[in-house]
């Protein structure tokens, strides 16, 4: 159903220091770098799935009230490593990473730096 996401940003550089390593805990990659823009998406992807870029009308990028983009997590121990990557480059802490609505729905919540919500989630059991 979803075709590709994007999230606004003041500042690319930034940006792409922060994305790079909290994309990579979820095994995926920058596979886009553009001017205005840089895209992640599984390696091997022919086109991003969420791009990060500068508003085209040239006006600040904002963040929405009640807009979240969820990513999927491989294991629990990536929501983990997510959220603790997110927090080293520059993120705020939204939520960290635990059970909640239900026992396999184990997730983190945190902004970028410019202030977009992000989750991973996990909703596999846990390994033994």
């Amino acid at each position: 159903m979803i075709y590709y996401l994007t999230l606004g940003t003041n500042d690319l550089p930034r940006a792409t220091a922060f994305y790079d390593p909290v994309m990579a805990c979820l095994d995926l990659s920058r596979i886009l770098t553009a001017d205005s823009d840089i895209g992640y998406g599984l390696p091997g992807d022919a086109s991003p799935s969420l791009y990060v870029l500068t508003p085209f009308d040239g006006a600040p990028a904002s963040q929405g009230n009640g807009t979240m983009v969820a990513l999927t997590a491989p294991t629990r121990a990536a929501v983990a490593a997510f959220h603790s990557a997110a927090l080293a480059h520059g993120g705020t802490d939204e939520g960290a990473p635990g059970l909640r609505y239900s026992p396999n729905f184990y997730s983190c919540y945190v902004r970028d730096p410019d202030g977009n919500k992000l989750s991973a989630v996990c909703t596999l059991p846990p390994q033994e």
